[in-house]
């Protein structure tokens, strides 16, 4: 891991030269297509629900481990969505590898970063990174304020969130040193509740970081934007707004239910 991010720290990292299509050919194919073009993009979608579904009946369950049912549903929309590209798209064979290793020379390093704050989150937890902060919000948060445990998991959720990138590296932090011991033994709040709006609030410091490059960083880099944080600039007012409000819907429904 650390040779991974020393390589793209250093520079390392550069753009290909793979063979693809023309400026002008992809708006002749989008001209002569229309809307038609989007139906590869949600066959991916569509066959990952379906696939959900059935692959978590009984009569199926001997077919795909129901825990991987989605992720296997997902991988067959791939080839779904690939098996009318191709032939609607007149694309040659070794379009899609191409393509793929286009898209992944532009995105970069940011294309392994969820996978590596996912798993910083998981270390987090088993240092006990939860338990120091719950004893650091025991201390400090006024006793008996139910305002203040709430106001701390939410703007702590989105805080941890704009470091590791990832608001489910987050949540298991957050919800054993804040959420658990205060909102819910404490003050007797709905865990459900607290759980939903509580990774609700660390979405909004998604839209806030870069460090949440798959939502942030991308963008900008397949859009070719001259400010590479431009996308992040435009979030962040919505995402002061949606924390406040989760805030507040959290206060008036965790203990209430």
């Amino acid at each position: 891991m650390i040779a991974m991010v020393a390589i793209a720290g250093f520079g390392g990292l550069g753009r290909g030269q793979p063979e693809t299509t023309s400026p002008e050919q992809r708006s002749e194919t989008a001209a002569r297509l229309g809307n038609r073009l989007f139906l590869p993009a949600l066959a991916i979608p569509a066959t990952a629900l379906s696939g959900t579904f059935l692959f978590k009946r009984p009569e199926l369950g001997g077919i795909v481990d129901p825990k991987q049912a989605t992720l296997v549903s997902l991988i067959l929309g791939v080839f779904v969505a690939l098996a009318i590209a191709m032939p609607m798209l007149r694309a040659r064979p070794l379009a899609p590898l191409q393509e793929g290793r286009r898209l992944l020379d532009t995105v970069g390093w940011a294309a392994i970063l969820p996978q590596m704050l996912a798993a910083l989150g998981a270390v987090f937890a088993a240092a006990g990174v939860g338990a120091a902060i719950g004893q650091i919000a025991t201390d400090w948060l006024p006793a008996g304020d139910r305002l203040a445990a709430v106001a701390a998991y939410t703007f702590g959720m989105a805080i941890f969130t704009m470091i590791m990138g990832n608001a489910f590296a987050a949540f298991p932090v957050m919800t054993a040193g804040i959420g658990l011991p205060l909102i819910v033994l404490r003050f007797g709040g709905d865990p459900a509740i607290m759980g939903a709006i509580g990774m609700l609030a660390g979405f909004c410091g998604t839209l806030m970081t870069p460090m949440a490059a798959n939502f942030n960083i991308v963008p900008a880099a397949l859009l070719e934007l001259s400010d590479r944080n431009g996308v992040i600039k435009a979030q962040i007012p919505t995402a002061i707004l949606m924390l406040l409000a989760n805030t507040a819907l959290m206060y008036v429904l965790v203990f209430r239910f």
